[in-house]
């Protein structure tokens, strides 16, 4: 029984080491983190900017005469082409002032007609022919003038587009300036989105004078349209009390998805070369500041600052802080401490970069 005993004790004892030297065995695997050094690669980051689309002609359609409004012959959100009829004012007043200045200007054909025959004959001075012919021509010009005020009688498209909300309605009494409505040719859009300054000069910078660079537009529901545009203008000042400028990019519209006063955020790629970048994963943050963990030649680690000049999914750019030749470390940020000596595994940057998404994890 005692042999039994014994035999079972020492097994048991044999068990215990065993597990002790695995788990001292695993212990010290851990301890063996992973450091990684910056890598300096040609990149493009894009930046994002709030706009405001706007129609490429967004116009008022108001009223030119003093009137009833008799006939509206189109419907609100309805698409219009350009010349077509729109709205009415009465014309009965302008018609009779019409007629009447036509009568007078055929009266005063007549007499010149007959002035000038009486002065082909001496019968009459010229000065007489001439009074005659200047009475003529004023009747002209003001039968003339009342077809122009006939025609704001009507108000017709100027181009085409699409019909806004109606400020009135059939039978109101309107006056010369009120608004009728709003018309939008949303054939092509103008988005609009302000620039900071040194945004401004990095993209001037990269920009080649012969070329127009793409952009695309994230819409409101978080999808991107279906067409790129084309950065085609830039404001010619800056705005004081902001400090940014603005950018004016085109988009087709073929679809008739995009209509005046949405809104959206400008999507641009920035090209930058030789930039340095690290994980994100490499990162701590201290009172709004960002570090890494550099291992010296002695494989101490020491905390040091960097600047950021960028961001992109899992990826630090960096603008100020590193250098190619400094190792960094990937894992275990939370469990060293300042002037820990460590142990470490050697990733090469370029591995470490196509996983990221593993690191991120």
């Amino acid at each position: 029984m005692k042999r039994i005993l014994m035999l079972a004790g020492l097994c048991a004892l044999m068990c215990l080491t065993s597990c002790t030297s695995k788990v001292e065995k695993e212990k010290e695997e851990q301890v063996k983190f992973l450091v990684t050094n910056p890598v300096k690669v040609d990149t493009s980051i894009t930046k994002e900017y709030v706009s405001q689309i706007n129609s490429i002609q967004h116009i008022e359609l108001r009223v030119q005469e003093r009137g009833y409004l008799d006939k509206i012959f189109v419907d609100e959100g309805q698409f219009v082409k350009k010349g077509q009829l729109l709205f009415q004012i009465m014309p009965k007043l302008y018609e009779a002032e019409m007629q009447k200045a036509a009568a007078e200007a055929n009266f005063a054909e007549i007499e010149y007609k007959n002035t000038k025959r009486l002065a082909d004959k001496n019968v009459v001075a010229p000065n007489e022919l001439a009074m005659a012919k200047a009475k003529f021509d004023k009747a002209k010009a003001e039968l003339a003038l009342t077809q122009v005020h006939l025609g704001f009688t009507q108000i017709r498209a100027p181009f085409d587009g699409i019909i806004d909300r109606f400020h009135v309605r059939l039978g109101s009494l309107v006056d010369e300036g009120d608004l009728l409505t709003n018309l939008s040719d949303n054939s092509k859009m103008w988005v609009y989105y302000n620039v900071p300054e040194s945004e401004y000069l990095d993209y001037k910078a990269k920009l080649n004078n012969d070329t127009k660079p793409k952009v695309s537009l994230l819409m409101a529901n978080n999808k991107m349209f279906d067409y790129p545009g084309i950065v085609e203008t830039i404001e010619g000042e800056f705005n004081n009390e902001t400090g940014n400028i603005a950018f004016r990019a085109t988009f087709p519209n073929p679809k008739g998805l995009l209509r005046h006063g949405e809104t959206g955020n400008i999507q641009m790629e920035m090209p930058l070369k030789n930039a340095i970048l690290i994980p994100q994963k490499a990162t701590f943050e201290v009172l709004d500041k960002k570090y890494v963990y550099v291992v010296d030649k002695n494989n101490v680690i020491k905390s040091r600052e960097i600047t950021i000049a960028a961001e992109l999914p899992h990826i630090f750019v960096i603008k100020d802080g590193l250098s190619l030749d400094d190792k960094i470390l990937l894992e275990g940020i939370r469990l060293v401490k300042e002037n820990q000596k460590i142990e470490y595994k050697l990733e090469k940057p370029e591995y470490v970069m196509s996983h990221l998404e593993l690191y991120a994890e």
